[in-house]
């Protein structure tokens, strides 16, 4: 069986630890383990963060989506923005690098994404946003939704 969620938030801080929660709350219904669940808001909190500060330089009037697909035990999850692009998605995704060296960025997020799910593709057009989109095999198949 196949489940679907959509979220859609103000790019504000404050809203990161909100969609970590939601996410997480949807994904229970697969009885994730706690690693598992850790590693989903992981991910949640800093594709979210990247929308945020990158996305919309920390400017709030604007929109970040979350779909997420729950079926036969994986977790399809997709965060999207419509800032201002990545120039160069191969730089932005090299451990360490940051566009806002002068925030303290530690530009580790795509890696500690790509760490913690199964497959990763980034899509992203100057000035069009970003869309990340992301798979996790949980590894329980139970697949019970109430």
């Amino acid at each position: 069986m196949k489940n679907e969620m959509s979220l859609e938030f103000s790019s504000v801080s404050e809203n990161e630890a909100f969609a970590r929660v939601t996410v997480a709350s949807f994904i229970t219904q697969l009885d994730p383990t706690m690693d598992e669940l850790t590693e989903i808001k992981t991910v949640v909190s800093e594709a979210v963060t990247n929308s945020i500060i990158h996305g919309y330089n920390n400017e709030a009037n604007h929109k970040i989506f979350i779909t997420c697909i729950l079926q036969d035990g994986e977790i399809e999850l997709t965060i999207k923005d419509h800032g201002i692009g990545i120039r160069d998605i191969s730089e932005a995704r090299q451990p360490l690098y940051t566009s806002k060296p002068e925030m303290e960025r530690s530009g580790m997020g795509f890696t500690i994404i790509e760490n913690f799910m199964d497959s990763v593709e980034v899509i992203s057009s100057p000035d069009k946003g970003t869309t990340v989109y992301m798979t996790k095999q949980l590894s329980k198949t139970k697949t019970v939704y109430n």
